[in-house]
């Protein structure tokens, strides 16, 4: 009897606990990992995202206020794999020391492009998100990090989690079945920096993009004669946009090749007011229609 009483009274005291506490203060870097916060969080987290829609990740600068948001956060998602290569010292040095820094896409394997800056060299492609795999990795890497500060709300994050697992499955069988009308032959995806490489392992495409891993990266004329030529040779029937780009170049290449222009791919992040299956659905029937 009082094994039970004793029970019920720290039950009750965990209960209380969790009720009275201020919800975790989570910043991200990305609109993707915006999501996956929210959605793993619920109502138990406050989320901060600092890259909104339409800003690109490679070249964000925080500012003073981000550094200030930064100081008082609880959990820091990065994307890591180099995409914030230029910011990520001042985010651990803004961050407080109690804050769990959680570099999520340094917790899957890596594809890597070569080094428009250095010939011969690598690096990691940071656009991992276009994997459903990889957001199926992610989505748990946050929701134990959520855990391991609160673990009297695991269980909510878990549920939350599961659900989210649930429509990433749904959006996969989703996305094999549209894309399975395109031969293989007709896997070519032309578009203006090289954000796609894990879309292309997924579902077999060949990707040949003008810029590098940066949107930022100009591409040589060399280059871009080279795609023009490809394109001619292999009969790609369209070229794609980016969300965030001014597509001159790829007009370039459409007037040159006699390809068409195909419909804006969102290759960064979500678009203004997105979630990630609305942006991965885009995605997948622009391509689809312009290449079938």
């Amino acid at each position: 009897m009082i094994h039970r009483i004793s029970s019920a009274f720290w039950c009750l005291l965990c209960l209380l606990s969790v009720a009275g506490a201020e919800p975790l203060r989570v910043s991200t870097f990305s609109t993707v990992l915006t999501e996956i916060a929210t959605e793993v969080g619920g109502t138990a987290v406050k989320v901060h995202g600092h890259v909104g829609p339409g800003v690109d990740p490679h070249g964000f600068e925080p500012r003073l206020g981000d550094l200030r948001v930064l100081e008082r956060a609880d959990v820091v998602l990065l994307s890591a794999k180099g995409l914030e290569a230029g910011y990520a010292r001042k985010l651990r040095e803004a961050a407080g020391r109690a804050a769990l820094l959680v570099e999520v896409g340094a917790g899957f394997p890596s594809l890597r492009l070569p080094d428009e800056q250095r010939p011969g060299a690598t690096v990691e492609d940071p656009h991992w998100w276009h994997s459903i795999a990889n957001m199926r990795r992610a989505t748990k890497i946050v929701r134990d990090a959520m855990s391991s500060l609160r673990p009297a709300e695991r269980a909510g994050f878990d549920a939350n989690a599961e659900r989210y697992l649930g429509e990433l499955e749904s959006l996969e069988n989703w996305a094999r079945k549209k894309i399975s009308v395109l031969p293989r032959s007709a896997r070519k995806l032309v578009t203006s920096h090289d954000a796609f490489q894990y879309f292309a392992r997924d579902y077999g495409f060949t990707i040949y993009a003008i810029e590098g891993v940066s949107a930022s990266e100009e591409p040589s004329s060399a280059k871009v004669a080279g795609i023009i030529a490809m394109i001619r040779a292999q009969g790609v029937k369209a070229v794609f946009p980016e969300q965030m780009e001014n597509p001159r170049v790829l007009r370039e290449i459409v007037r040159e090749s006699g390809a068409k222009l195909g419909g804006v791919l969102y290759a960064d992040g979500l678009g203004e007011g997105g979630t990630y299956s609305g942006m991965f659905r885009h995605n997948v029937t622009e391509l689809v229609e312009a290449l079938k």
